[in-house]
């Protein structure tokens, strides 16, 4: 039987005084908004359709070679070769040439400030199970899907226009934060404005994010535009204790971007505030036991609950509690038996999981007699007319 409880608790029950708080509109195609913290997704906007991503889609390839950083498959001061196939790509570039090798470390800043082509494509012919750029997409498929990218699919290092080369704005969300939080040693390299290599592009050494500058928080991550794509912009800022991840795509102009970009953090930090709901071992409710020493059990968060709510409401948040009961004993302290589903206004649905607060063993032959008197007296009472 599935339990479905309501629960009217003051932490979940949470007034908000004022005026509901007004959705951000934006003029992006897509768009995803999350406060890192709390997990809050504060804006989606098809969130979850594959589109052209180009050289947003640079973040997997930096994702990979940090990850080969970590496990010493490459170091910072090692030189790679340049093929004729990466000094081939246009577009934005460091430059290469067949002549050269370049320090791993020169190859991540060109590919994050220069939004170097043929720098990716250096990598990616270093780190590919077969040399090749081809073959490195493929190994960017198999590591997007475990890392819970749903809706990507890479055909090249790069973003380079290709047929079925495509990200949601939601996956372009979840590998930022995958970038902030595997690799916090890397990660300042998306805050440099200015990288000049060798001297060779003097044209091409600023970095393309417009908040860096702005004095809002800004320090990553990643700009695209193709005239397919349009404009876009991975983006993320920290205020005080608090960090928001963005992603726009399919803006009409470079300066547009930069206006919904800066709208969109000051939007974040201004208009919502964090609130503890729940404290980490507070009963949200009670879950029924079926053949236990008690016959019910608290069901808590475990860590402090704490989301991210508008500064002016005046309504109060809806909540309920779901899980599949009566519980069979026995139960240890924190097993996940249930989950909060939290409906705040103006914000998608929240989510989380809720634990046992307490062991609850199997009862005695005395409680499980009478448990098993009870289902045979409810059968007998609800068994139909005529039976025998």
């Amino acid at each position: 039987m599935l339990a479905h409880l309501r629960s009217t608790a003051l932490a979940l029950t949470l007034a908000l005084a004022g005026l509901p708080a007004s959705a951000f509109d934006t003029s992006a195609k897509a768009a995803y908004v999350l406060d890192q913290g709390t997990g809050t997704v504060l804006l989606s906007k098809n969130a979850d359709e594959p589109l052209p991503p180009a050289s947003m889609s640079k973040l997997m390839t930096l994702y990979v070679a940090f990850e080969a950083l970590r496990d010493g498959r490459l170091t910072l001061d090692e030189k790679l070769p340049v093929s004729e196939h990466a000094m081939s790509y246009g577009g934005s570039t460091m430059f290469l040439n067949t002549q050269d090798r370049v320090r791993v470390e020169d190859l991540l800043r060109g590919i994050i400030v220069l939004s170097g082509n043929d720098a990716c494509v250096v990598v990616a012919e270093a780190l590919s199970p077969d040399g090749t750029e081809a073959g490195f997409a493929r190994y960017m498929n198999k590591r997007a899907e475990q890392i819970g990218m749903d809706n990507s699919n890479f055909a090249n290092s790069n973003g380079w226009p290709a047929a079925g080369h495509r990200m949601s704005v939601h996956d372009l969300a979840v590998l930022a934060n995958r970038l902030i939080t595997d690799f916090p040693e890397y990660y300042p390299l998306f805050s440099e404005e200015v990288f000049e290599f060798d001297g060779r592009a003097p044209s091409n050494k600023n970095n393309r994010n417009p908040l860096l500058k702005l004095g809002i928080g800004a320090d990553g991550l990643k700009t695209g535009h193709t005239a397919e794509a349009g404009y876009g912009l991975v983006g993320s800022a920290k205020q005080g204790d608090r960090r928001v991840i963005f992603v726009i795509t399919g803006v009409d102009s470079n300066a547009k971007r930069a206006e919904e970009a800066e709208a969109i953090v000051n939007w974040s930090f201004r208009h919502f505030v964090e609130k503890t709901l729940a404290e980490g071992d507070e009963a949200i409710a009670q879950a029924q036991v079926w053949m236990g020493a008690k016959r019910s059990v608290g069901l808590v968060p475990g860590d402090d609950l704490s989301l991210l709510v508008p500064v002016l409401g005046d309504k109060k948040m809806t909540a309920e509690v779901v899980y599949d009961g009566p519980i069979n004993a026995p139960i240890e302290k924190g097993q996940k038996l249930a989950e909060l589903i939290i409906k705040p206004e103006e914000l998608p649905e929240i989510r989380r999981p809720l634990v046992a607060a307490q062991d609850v063993p199997l009862g005695g032959f005395v409680v499980r007699l009478k448990t098993a008197g009870m289902m045979l007296f409810d059968q007998f009472i609800n068994a139909p007319a005529g039976s025998s």
